[in-house]
């Protein structure tokens, strides 16, 4: 134990001194970005001016905004816009509640957004329950790592249901609004006038139709089919979920998501429900056992309930027994938009990482905050080139959220699944010992992946702190040839996530 202790010692002083040294380039870039939001200003104020006119010739059943999807995003963006007067359409392929295996907990950066966008109220009345952390599992071993929430009032954490009951609450708020109308139908193609999107082309009722206004939208999720004209889409599929709900069981640590670090990757639980457990098995690559011939339940019976805590063992079984297993690819898009006139992407149909740390809703939250307060101050939005050109502010104003997210849950998940290469297993180990250590050594990663604190400095410290931990570790009781080659390995393994 006093080696661990002396390498959390080491990795304290090493995100000490990382911390003061990126401070001050910091300080530098600090005064740049003071430029940059002088000139955002700037814009905005030119922009306001091209898109204050007289415009008596719009008739009153005109649309400000179409968005493409009602998923979390859409959602979420329509009910925002409306509340702040904009007349937006949505249109969605399917009105009837989702049934997905993702998209089921809501860490409390996002809950804090779902705050400030007034939607609160939506994780109310569909049984949601409140998430106060997490458990860490691994070989025989536990830790717990509480959301760092001391500062917050006591309503503030995380919230995991049922993805399709929260999708339909925002829904029903959204459509509440006088202005903002949910239509069913299958968009096919932006239509396009001198390379400024002007509407949708879609599909209602079996019937091909057109809507028109200023500003697309697209947020139609992971599946999305009018992406590639709007950004250069580079998706990852690294692993699939295997989603099943464990019934009558209680969790080691109740109110916590559990990840257990199986091999040959990460196994998931947390709540859905008052009664239900949602479990999700991470397969690495794009193929999974077959469902169908009984291959899936032998390798949940045989490769994975061994390594699943022993309160959980016997639902488990069960629910492999009831064969209600599910399979959903978990895809990785770093965001790469073309900004283009009339159009902008959100939600998933933007940006995806790996679902691992439950950080899509909060990235897509924060975009939509985001987005409002850029073009709330705007009149109208018919001036396209304009309006693009200030819209560029976006992308920059949303990475600190996004990137710091977006990066963890990559990192987190390389670093959690087993690997053969000893360094990898060293990294592993040090993660799991160094979150254990407790005060900032777990506060501070868990405020990351809880979008609480999403500064990318942080990240950058904790990402060294736990390398040099690790290689801490590895030189006592004294060093060997070995054990140097290791900790140079690990060291480099860190440096590539």
């Amino acid at each position: 134990m006093n080696e661990y202790i002396f390498g959390g010692i080491i990795g304290a002083l090493l995100g000490f001194f990382l911390f003061y040294s990126l401070s001050l380039s910091l300080l530098t870039k600090k005064k740049n970005k003071n430029k940059n939001n002088e000139s955002c200003i700037q814009i905005q104020n030119e922009c306001n001016k091209s898109f204050i006119v007289d415009n008596g010739d719009i008739q009153s059943n005109d649309i400000d905004v179409i968005v493409v999807g009602a998923g979390v995003a859409g959602a979420a963006l329509a009910y925002t816009l409306g509340k702040d007067g904009r007349r937006v359409r949505v249109i969605e392929r399917d009105l009837e509640e989702p049934d997905r295996i993702v998209g089921e907990l809501l860490q409390p950066g996002g809950y804090l957004k779902l705050i400030e966008l007034g939607l609160a109220d939506c994780v109310e009345e569909i049984d949601a329950q409140k998430v106060l952390g997490y458990a860490l599992f691994k070989d025989g071993k536990d830790t717990k790592l509480a959301y760092p929430l001391e500062k917050f009032h006591s309503d503030v954490a995380g919230r995991s249901f049922h993805n399709g009951r929260f999708i339909q609450r925002m829904r029903e708020k959204a459509a509440s609004l006088p202005n903002v109308r949910l239509e069913q139908g299958t968009v096919t193609s932006l239509l396009e006038e001198n390379g400024i999107v002007k509407g949708v082309l879609y599909k209602a009722n079996g019937e091909e139709q057109t809507a028109y206004a200023p500003l697309t939208i697209v947020c139609d999720g992971c599946f999305s089919n009018l992406r590639r004209s709007l950004c250069s889409p580079k998706v990852d599929v690294p692993s699939c979920f295997v989603g099943l709900i464990l019934e009558n069981c209680q969790l080691p640590y109740p109110n916590h998501g559990h990840v257990v670090l199986g091999d040959p990757s990460p196994i998931l639980f947390y709540p859905i429900s008052g009664t239900e457990i949602r479990c999700l098995v991470d397969v690495p690559g794009q193929k999974v056992p077959s469902i169908s011939n009984g291959e899936m339940a032998n390798y949940l019976k045989t490769v994975v309930a061994p390594q699943i805590p022993h309160e959980l063992y016997d639902s488990f079984l069960a629910a492999i027994e009831k064969g209600s297993i599910r399979t959903m690819p978990n895809r990785s898009m770093p965001a790469d938009p073309h900004p283009t006139p009339g159009a902008l992407l959100m939600g998933d149909a933007f940006n995806m990482r790996h679902p691992l740390t439950g950080g899509g809703m909060t990235v897509a939250l924060s975009d939509i905050v985001v987005l409002q307060n850029l073009i709330k101050p705007l009149r109208n939005l018919h001036d396209a080139s304009a309006l693009c050109k200030y819209l560029e502010s976006f992308y920059t104003l949303r990475k600190p959220v996004a990137s710091t997210i977006n990066t963890l849950a990559g990192a987190l998940y390389k670093v959690f699944c087993a690997s053969s290469d000893q360094a990898r297993k060293e990294m592993r180990q040090a993660c799991f010992d160094y979150l254990s250590l407790g005060g900032v050594c777990s506060s501070g990663p868990v405020a990351l992946l809880s979008g609480l604190n999403p500064r990318p400095l942080s990240l950058v410290c904790h990402f060294f702190a736990v390398a040099i931990y690790g290689v801490g570790r590895l030189l006592l009781p004294f060093p060997s040839p070995k054990r140097l080659w290791i900790g140079a390995k690990l060291i480099s393994v860190r440096l590539s996530r």
